[in-house]
């Protein structure tokens, strides 16, 4: 694979993790997508040995994304349909005000959607202010699955 080629994977890569951050592009799929196009037109060992650690690091960190948190937050009372208001009004928040309206919506559908349920603003927002942990974490385990595919790519990288 030439150097413009490779340069353009790592640069898909780059935008797969700020789609991890900022939650409008998919993030991992950019990462896994980049890697097995390098993958597959470098060829060689290094080449799937690494598509193959990433593969298990991104599948890994994708299973723990959503069981590690989703149990933070069942020990904490957090319903899923407080998570699933607080998703949509999150997204219609990012058309109002781009990404910053994706987390306030997120955090005032949650808090709405936990006032209606618990009717106590103190425990609603305790309710929610745990959610939104909750979902820091799991933005966090996806960042370090994609961080650390790419540091395993970027090795495979010098090695070819």
């Amino acid at each position: 694979m030439s150097g413009a080629a490779e340069l353009v994977v790592g640069l898909v890569i780059l935008v797969g993790l700020i789609g991890i951050v900022v939650p409008v592009l998919p993030g991992v799929i950019l990462i896994f997508g980049a890697i097995t196009v390098w993958a597959v037109f470098t060829g060689g060992t290094a080449a799937w040995v690494a598509f193959g650690i990433a593969t298990a690091v991104l599948v890994a960190t994708g299973v723990v994304k959503y069981t590690w948190p989703g149990r933070r937050m069942q020990v904490a009372g957090v319903p899923n349909r407080s998570i699933v208001v607080g998703g949509l009004t999150g997204l219609v928040g990012f058309f109002v005000v781009p990404v910053v309206g994706l987390f306030a919506g997120f955090v005032a559908g949650t808090y709405a959607a936990e006032w209606c349920r618990l009717r106590r603003p103190g425990l609603a927002w305790t309710s929610s202010w745990h959610a939104t942990k909750a979902v820091g974490l799991s933005i966090l385990v996806e960042l370090f699955g994609g961080l650390v595919a790419t540091a395993v790519w970027l090795t495979a990288l010098t090695q070819t």
